[in-house]
């Protein structure tokens, strides 16, 4: 026994772990983004680098410092942006390199015309004489160089500057230093973008590897097609499941009640019809003893302080109740196999089916089914009430289990071209591109536009989509428009088979208010719609 005490500390532990669960969920949906990734590194890999080769390089006494600050330039540059123009490590080798020959070759030229740092008179700190021809000549060199041999490097100029502090005589060390140190960095640069950055979708994006166990609830208007739409997500995954869900509401309890009601009153009737003329089997009559059934049971119940119409009663109408619910389970059970049986046949994934009573709230009903089942993505029915979602859907999206809506516009089964609308990167953007993927296949097409509201913004909104589908495989197509998501929708929709959207549960409910969600605004488009929500 814990004691009261004990009970605190427990619960304490417990708010403790849920808390560090949250933080940690918090803090990879954040590093998902490829702008906090890149960041992230930059902080991390480019002084862990720097402290690296300066450990290698202390032990040579003859080194100068003077390397490690195009050094350390170069390599924000690299891990700043990993698909950019400057981000081939032999141009970063090559650049630094020919900038440290290029100071060395104005030290030489300014030496044999005799304009060198003696001549100029200028004096830099700490002793040093830089001069003026020499540092023009350095950086032209450096720009000509590089230019020709298509090795531009905007760390180039400052080790062809630095080059001229080198100590006579240490020229050489200082280019072969140069050469070895940027070989390093270059060299964990090519590991880092290889193996970890450009698989981030692997590592990083929680849907590439899960929600590939989807719950599907067997109602609205088209469960069918929502099933299939479930399936084919799941499918994508060797480990994909599809578990089929009906929830047995009042009603059908209600209607399996008079099923076994009105099988009760065809047996009396042939009871009756056959055996009711109180005699044996072989046609003999009772003989009478003064007392019927009725009798004994009026007895017996009035022994027991009843009238007939107790607790005998009561025990009858749960067992009745009980019935009537094992009735409306076995036939929701009998159809979602039917279901099941198509579904692994045509998509070839395995497929469950459950059927639960239904309680106060469906929505809870739903998720703690899913957990039960070990799903961990909810696919259902879009459903809507005065333009607006459901509660029903408003509880799932506020749930702890990622949930995809699906609205079928004429029964679709199969989608070879999806359209993604983006608004910014964001967990939810890469689930999207993900289930897009899973839906249309390799041989699929799929769109990813963003709407912008001038042609000031396009250039941002470009590199946003580049990095949004580079981590994934297959073909994209990117767009971006001046103009809105509405008139776009309206323009485009049609093109393709499923139109995918964030659920904006991010946002205040002022903000949504003012502005309804997209999907709230698209009643017209005759595609499919999925609207995506991480827990």
């Amino acid at each position: 026994m814990r004691g009261p005490f004990g009970d605190r500390i427990y619960a304490a532990v417990a708010r403790l772990r849920r808390l560090e669960r949250r933080e940690l969920r918090a803090f990879r949906r954040w590093v998902e983004r490829t702008s906090n990734l890149v960041h992230l590194s930059v902080l991390v890999f480019v002084p862990l680098l720097i402290a690296v080769v300066t450990l290698l390089f202390n032990s040579i006494d003859r080194l100068s410092f003077l390397l490690f600050p195009p050094l350390a330039s170069g390599t924000y540059t690299l891990f700043a942006n990993p698909e950019g123009k400057y981000s081939s490590p032999a141009r970063f080798v090559a650049g630094l390199t020919v900038g440290s020959l290029c100071g060395w070759a104005a030290l030489a030229l300014g030496s044999a015309l005799g304009v060198g740092a003696a001549g100029a008179g200028a004096s830099a700190p700490g002793g040093l004489t830089v001069g003026a021809f020499e540092a023009a000549v350095a950086v032209f060199l450096a720009g000509a160089s590089t230019w020709a041999l298509d090795v531009e490097e905007p760390s180039a100029y400052s080790t062809a500057l630095l080059g001229l502090l080198v100590r006579p005589g240490q020229e050489l060390v200082f280019a072969l230093s140069v050469l070895l140190a940027s070989s390093v960095v270059a060299l964990v640069f090519v590991a880092w973008r290889e193996q970890f950055y450009d698989r981030r979708a692997q590592f990083l994006y929680e849907s590439t590897h899960g929600d590939d166990h989807v719950l599907v609830p067997m109602r609205g208007e088209n469960p069918d097609a929502t099933a299939m739409f479930g399936a084919r997500l799941a499918a994508a995954h060797d480990a994909g499941k599809v578990v089929l869900l009906d929830v047995v509401d009042d009603e059908a309890v209600a209607s399996a009640e008079r099923d076994l009601l009105d099988d009760g009153r065809r047996a009396d009737r042939r009871v009756a019809t056959d055996g009711g003329r109180g005699g044996h089997d072989d046609g003999a009559p009772v003989p009478d003893d003064g007392r019927d059934d009725r009798g004994d049971a009026d007895t017996e119940s009035g022994d027991a302080g009843g009238t007939g119409d107790g607790p005998d009663r009561t025990v009858d109408d749960a067992g009745l109740d009980d019935r009537a619910e094992e009735r409306a389970v076995a036939q929701a059970a009998t159809h979602l196999e039917a279901r099941a049986d198509e579904i692994e046949t045509r998509v070839g994934v395995p497929c469950q089916v459950v059927v639960a009573v239904g309680g106060r709230s469906p929505a809870a009903t739903v998720l703690g089914t899913a957990r039960e089942t070990g799903c961990d993505l909810v696919a259902t029915a879009y459903e809507q009430r005065h333009g607006a979602l459901t509660p029903y859907i408003y509880d799932l999206f506020r749930g702890e289990i990622d949930v995809v809506v699906h609205r079928s516009a004429a029964g679709r089964t199969r989608w070879k071209r999806a359209l993604v609308p983006v608004r910014r990167a964001s967990d939810v953007a890469h689930s999207m591109l993900d289930f897009a993927r899973r839906l249309v296949g390799r041989s699929g097409r799929i769109s990813v536009c963003s709407c912008v509201s001038s042609d000031r913004e396009r250039r941002r909104a470009e590199a946003m989509l580049a990095d949004l589908v580079e981590p994934f495989d297959g073909g994209f197509e990117t767009r971006v428009a001046t103009e809105s998501i509405e008139r776009y929708l309206a323009d485009n929709a049609d093109d393709f088979d499923l139109v995918f959207m964030g659920a904006s549960t991010d946002r205040s409910a002022a903000s949504r208010l003012v502005s309804p969600p997209t999907f709230e605004r698209i009643q017209h488009l005759d595609t499919d719609v999925a609207i995506v929500d991480r827990s």
